[in-house]
């Protein structure tokens, strides 16, 4: 069996390799790095490793990932579609082509995966498919409100897949965990954060865990940490101004 990781040359992406390595998956590892995606081959033992150097984010990127494996005849039985990032800061000061960057990654790469390798396992009825999205996705979210709405769409997208797909014999899981150690605070320029700063978070290493065994599961919804599931179930019934205002309060810059 093959999975297929995206973003996977750091954080939750690289646990993920490590997880479904251990558990007996050959792999074929996609990330914008050789270096690190080769130093990640390099490390995973008794597993067949093929790699992908793509920038996701660029229009052509998933077709050509699709077509390389298609001409080596590499079959794809889970796909994990893991690469994304964040933008932290007011939307009129953020730089417009990293939102797009955005965008594109976080939203039309992951349809066009999903769509690309869920009609193969459609037709042969079978399949799993792991879309990493996060408890963003409950909310909006002031000062990174296009990564807020990017998840958003994961998850409704998601889960109407998986019920159009379960007859079929292919489970859609989406995996929401919440604020990570994985080096995406960083990338995201929100080390700042009231939500991040000084908090104790999960490690990649335990959200990868946590998603392998929800995706085994057939979970179509899979909150990481009983917190988390309480405050992304919690806005339900919460009024809509109140929950922005909440989100906005946590979002903001904690005080020096």
């Amino acid at each position: 069996m093959t999975a297929l990781i995206t973003g996977a040359s750091s954080g939750i992406g690289l646990e993920f390799a490590k997880v479904f390595a251990q558990n007996g998956y050959d792999l074929v590892l996609v990330a914008r790095s050789a270096d690190k995606l080769q130093k990640l081959a390099s490390e995973l033992k008794n597993v067949k490793t093929h790699i992908i150097v793509k920038d996701l984010s660029l229009p052509t990127a998933p077709q050509e990932v699709y077509d390389e494996l298609e001409a080596k005849n590499i079959a794809i039985e889970v796909l994990v579609n893991n690469a994304g990032f964040g933008d932290y800061g007011f939307f009129h000061e953020t730089d417009w082509t990293k939102q797009v960057q955005m965008i594109d990654l976080n939203m039309r790469a992951l349809t066009e995966l999903t769509y690309l390798f869920g009609k193969k396992m459609v037709a042969r009825k079978s399949g799993k498919i792991l879309q990493v999205a996060s408890t963003a996705s409950f909310q909006p979210g002031p000062l990174m409100s296009v990564y807020y709405a990017t998840k958003h769409y994961v998850l409704a997208f998601s889960e109407g897949i998986a019920n159009e797909w379960k007859d079929f014999g292919v489970t859609v899981t989406t995996l929401c965990p919440g604020p990570t150690e994985s080096g995406f605070q960083a990338g995201a320029a929100m080390e700042e954060s009231k939500l991040v700063k000084g908090k104790k978070m999960p490690t990649s290493a335990e959200v990868a865990k946590y998603g392998y065994k929800s995706l085994m599961r057939g979970t179509v919804v899979a909150v990481h940490g009983m917190m988390n599931w309480i405050m992304a179930m919690s806005v339900r019934f919460v009024p809509r101004g109140m929950v922005v205002k909440m989100v906005r309060g946590m979002q903001d810059k904690a005080k020096k």
